[in-house]
């Protein structure tokens, strides 16, 4: 039998051990999804504390039995509205949605077609579905829609074939050729799925995400997301027809057999959304892309960044793991990223830059990489 400490030596070996950091408030956070630094907003605080006040610490049991209170109806009722569908169902969790999801949707028979990029809780959901995996290299169009031609050649009448991609993806920061992707499935009269965890907050005029920047919102069948990135807060949803919803009650394990988020979180979240859609929201998206343009013009990069997640690419995992030691002590807080997290021999900073960041802040982190 191996044991986990030939495992863990095994990792150390190859620079891939991974050990709990603990937080420094004292170094400047440049890691942090917190794109429009809502996490610390006094009215999302309040709508917290007010919701413990009025419900308590927690739901008690799960959404199925109990645990269904008014501030989750409120959260996606509001999610609906924003998105544009039907109806929407909160989940604790980014992951927890992703994996029930698609193991509610698919199943043995079925196809999905992953971005090669995805992340990683879309890979699990597809694998615990069943259905028959394809993966498209990052982006390439060309190679979706000859696997959506042979999809279309050999599915089965009753089966489902589902494309699933992040609209901007969470390690290299670069969004999604979204319309064309959407316009493709419609094509193959397949399924689309899109997760706007890293562009919501930040992309569309009302920052609901890409597809409503590119107005192709009723192309995409799931919304999925993340309310603890720019939303400040914490869970995941699912944004779609009201039959999906109602199937994924039925179907989506994560959500039927856990305890539902606290009502608190929900309620916080709903307080996310609101300032997210509203005109305090336009200013902090604003203030982010002149943030993000501070660091394009400091660092001399050549292409303008597509999200607040900008890759600073190393490669050697040893030498991305000492730059980043290095920026600590510097007083930068900026995480090496490296396998199984980004393909091998790709290791990279991962800069992320936030609305509350000070621009001389940006600049002594530019002066640092440069």
């Amino acid at each position: 039998m191996r044991q986990p400490d030939d495992e863990l030596a095994s990792l150390k070996q190859a620079s891939l051990l991974r050990q709990l950091p603990a937080y420094d408030r004292s170094l400047i956070n440049f890691s942090s999804n917190d794109y429009l630094g809502l996490s610390r907003h006094p009215t999302i605080i309040s709508a917290y504390q007010q919701a413990v006040d009025q419900y308590g610490a927690g739901s008690t049991a799960s959404r199925l039995v109990c645990g269904s209170l008014p501030p989750h109806e409120q959260l996606e009722n509001l999610i609906a509205e924003a998105k544009g569908t039907e109806a929407a169902l909160s989940f604790a969790t980014g992951y927890a949605t992703s994996v029930g999801v698609l193991a509610a949707v698919l199943q043995k028979g079925d196809t999905v077609i992953l971005d090669k990029l995805c992340h990683a809780s879309l890979i699990d959901g597809a694998r615990l579905s069943g259905a028959t995996i394809r993966v498209f290299p990052h982006n390439h169009l060309d190679k979706l829609c000859d696997l959506l031609e042979s999809c279309s050649r050999s599915a089965a009448e009753n089966s489902r074939t589902l494309v699933v991609t992040e609209s901007i993806f969470s390690m290299d920061g670069d969004a999604a050729p979204l319309k064309e992707i959407a316009e493709l499935t419609q094509k193959h009269r397949a399924l689309l799925m899109v997760d706007e965890a890293h562009a919501l907050g930040i992309r569309g005029q009302s920052g609901m995400g890409l597809a409503e920047e590119l107005g192709i919102s009723e192309l995409i069948d799931f919304h999925m997301g993340t309310l603890g990135k720019a939303g400040g807060v914490a869970g995941g949803y699912l944004a779609a027809s009201r039959s999906w919803i109602d199937l994924l009650v039925n179907k989506a394990r994560s959500f039927i057999y856990s305890t539902a988020p606290p009502p608190a979180q929900a309620a916080a979240a709903f307080a996310g959304l609101q300032i997210i859609r509203s005109a305090e929201g336009s200013e902090l998206r604003k203030k982010l892309w002149d943030n993000i343009q501070v660091f394009q013009e400091h660092t001399g990069l050549t292409a303008q960044p597509e999200s607040a997640i900008i890759p600073w690419m190393v490669g050697d995992t040893d030498q991305a793991l000492d730059l980043s030691f290095q920026l600590r002590e510097k007083g930068f807080l900026v995480p090496a990223i490296r396998y199984p997290t980004v393909p091998r021999n790709t290791a990279r900073l991962r800069v992320t830059i936030s609305a509350d960041h000070a621009p001389h802040d940006i600049r002594s982190l530019a002066d640092c990489l440069r």
